[in-house]
């Protein structure tokens, strides 16, 4: 069977190839060192925060910072390895005071990640979009972050997070995928995941992020939420709760993750591939002609396949797996 899957030619795979976003201080200096050699070929794509990792105080100067390092990517300096390249900004008015300032580098960045995106600033982030020029060569895009206090109230996130899909429909061209912010939610309820916890055995937590999927998933990639463990060792406890939390993600419809440390980034990229059954058993669902049957068993005779239940699945795991490749069964 093909590995080019039918039915998938025109879809845009720029929203799964975010995979592994790593969060670096926006005053890191990092010299011409190639980005393979930092941080290894698991590195999808990289965001220059200059929201909760630099203080007020130090924000001039990681501006500064962030320009020298955007000039040595555009003059060629320095390599980022075809990297998605992104700058976390603090609010809607420093987004524009930034785009300003990078005038001339801004052409090497993907887009801007938008922190605590709710209704209390939705209309004034989309304002601002629509005043983006439209027919710039290397056009921008924006990653919304959901992790408010608005957006978690219980007794107003239904309502909440529906008027924020309808705010985000009328700049939905620039929206490359959203965000949440488990960290941000989980200091609401004064509660933090140990090393063997996950994000979904936060029952206040794990509501909030059904709810957002329920939302949005439908119409937008969403990534999973960031893991604070990290090590040397990728058998020590940190890998193994990362790896169980990035299965939930995967289960409850997250596709990839935000990183805060290098040693995460290769368990990520590992969990971004898909299994051969699921790649197969995604290519024949997308390639059916059975004109009489809706139903098939798998490649492996193992399950069901059913076209009109499993094909928005199919989709995605058939994208995964032409971008991250096949892992085998048993490893």
């Amino acid at each position: 069977m093909s590995e080019k899957t039918a039915g998938l030619e025109q879809v845009d795979t720029l929203p799964y190839r975010v995979g592994a976003l790593m969060y670096t201080p926006a005053t890191r200096q990092f010299g011409t060192q190639p980005f393979k050699e930092r941080y290894g070929g698991a590195l999808s794509s990289l965001a220059f925060c200059l929201e909760d990792s630099i203080q007020e105080s130090a924000l001039e100067e990681a501006e500064l910072v962030l320009r020298r390092t955007l000039v040595l990517i555009r003059d060629g300096r320095l390599d980022p390895g075809g990297t998605l390249l992104f700058v976390r900004v603090r609010d809607v008015a420093h987004l524009h005071q930034l785009r300003n300032f990078l005038y001339g580098v801004e052409s090497v960045l993907t887009g801007y990640v938008l922190p605590k995106f709710d209704l209390t600033n939705a209309e004034a982030y989309v304002r601002e979009l629509e005043s983006w020029d439209t027919m710039q060569e290397n056009p921008l895009w924006v990653m919304p972050i959901l992790e408010s206090a608005a957006v978690a109230d219980v007794s107003h996130r239904a309502s909440q997070l529906s008027e924020l899909q309808g705010i985000l429909s009328t700049v939905r061209p620039r929206v490359l995928n959203l965000r949440v912010g488990g960290n941000d939610l989980c200091n609401l309820y004064g509660v933090r995941r140990g090393v063997r916890d996950t994000i979904y055995d936060i029952s206040a937590v794990r509501a909030v992020l059904g709810d957002i999927v329920s939302v949005f998933a439908g119409e937008y990639v969403i990534s999973g939420p960031v893991w604070e463990y990290f090590g040397q060792d990728p058998e020590g406890d940190w890998a193994h709760g990362l790896r169980r939390e990035l299965a939930l993600d995967r289960l409850n419809g997250f596709i990839g993750k935000t990183a805060i440390h290098p040693s995460q980034l290769p368990v990520i990229l590992e969990s971004m591939r898909v299994s051969r059954q699921d790649y197969e058993d995604a290519v024949r669902i997308l390639s059916w002609e059975d004109d009489s049957l809706g139903v098939a068993r798998s490649a492996d005779g193992s399950r069901m396949n059913e076209v009109s239940c499993h094909t928005a699945w199919a989709e995605k795991i058939a994208l995964l797996g032409q971008i991250y490749g096949i892992r085998e069964e048993g490893v």
